[in-house]
């Protein structure tokens, strides 16, 4: 048998890709959470809501299949700032790294940008996830931009510096 598994291609956003940025989301909220206006808002409406807005949205392709995403979501513009935002990854793809392969190429795409910093918002009970961002390099903050009922942890990762 011959074995060629487990390629992962992280490639920015296509069309043909947007229902997948919304059911990897809805998926992961809905196991933890409720789905809040915001959700909806950037997860019904991508294009107009993040990419028209100088935002970005990562995919992670695991032998050809959307298997997770994240979004970088311009916030401001001077200085400029984005929001982490939107990371899913589907459990059957979980564990293989996808979650730090699409922070980091976003990441990386907010120093190419020349962005002051990226920040983040999550909930306490998402350990991975938190290990996940201080992998990355971000630093706990107090929350003050939370937008989402559910946010009780912040986090911020400064740029260029």
């Amino acid at each position: 048998m011959n074995d060629t598994q487990n390629e992962v291609k992280i490639i920015t956003y296509e069309a043909q890709y947007k229902e997948a940025f919304k059911t990897l989301n809805e998926e992961w909220i809905k196991t933890f959470f409720v789905m809040e206006p915001g959700d909806y808002k950037l997860l019904d409406h991508p294009e107009e809501e993040i990419l028209n807005k100088g935002g970005h949205i990562a995919f992670a392709l695991l032998d050809g299949e959307v298997v997770g995403t994240c979004a970088l979501v311009k916030t401001h513009d001077n200085p400029l700032i984005f929001e982490l935002s939107k990371m899913a990854v589907s459990p059957k793809a979980q564990g293989k790294k996808l979650g730090y392969l699409l922070g980091n190429a976003l990441v990386e795409k907010a120093k190419d940008l020349k962005a002051e910093k990226v920040f983040l918002v999550t909930n306490s009970m998402l350990v991975p996830a938190i290990r996940l961002y201080e992998k990355l390099g971000f630093q706990h903050i107090p929350v003050t931009n939370a937008g989402y009922d559910r946010v009780d942890v912040q986090m911020e990762l400064y740029l260029n510096k």
